[in-house]
């Protein structure tokens, strides 16, 4: 499968993004958990377009309401990742969760993380 761009941009600005803003992201483990799903191999690619498309909106900077604005700016990012999560969500495994958590817990701890 050859990447799109939103792929690539996912990848390379979602977890930089996440340690900066991890206090303000309401539901962080359910984004992280989407986050693994969109590229486990055997998550269907449809649920994969989804995913990718709701966290590309994360991370690129174009947005409906900006991240800076206090107290509402990522409601915009979760209500995208929310709709897009309620399409998917039997994809998201128990272990994308476990996933999830344990590099929240890394991230707070200030250790580096890699996709």
């Amino acid at each position: 499968m050859v990447a799109t761009a939103d792929e690539f941009e996912v990848k390379q600005k979602f977890f930089p993004k996440l340690a900066r803003v991890l206090a303000r992201v309401p539901l962080a483990d359910e984004l992280v958990a989407a986050y693994y799903a969109a590229f486990d191999r055997a998550t269907p690619l449809k649920a994969k377009g989804i995913l990718v498309g709701a966290l590309a909106y994360f991370v690129l900077p174009v947005d409906a309401l900006p991240d800076f604005v206090l107290g509402l700016g990522f409601t915009d990012d979760m209500a995208v990742l929310l709709a897009a999560y309620n399409i998917v969500r039997n994809h998201v495994t128990d272990e994308h969760r476990r996933r999830a958590r344990e590099t929240i817990a890394r991230i707070r701890a200030g250790a580096p993380i890699s996709a």
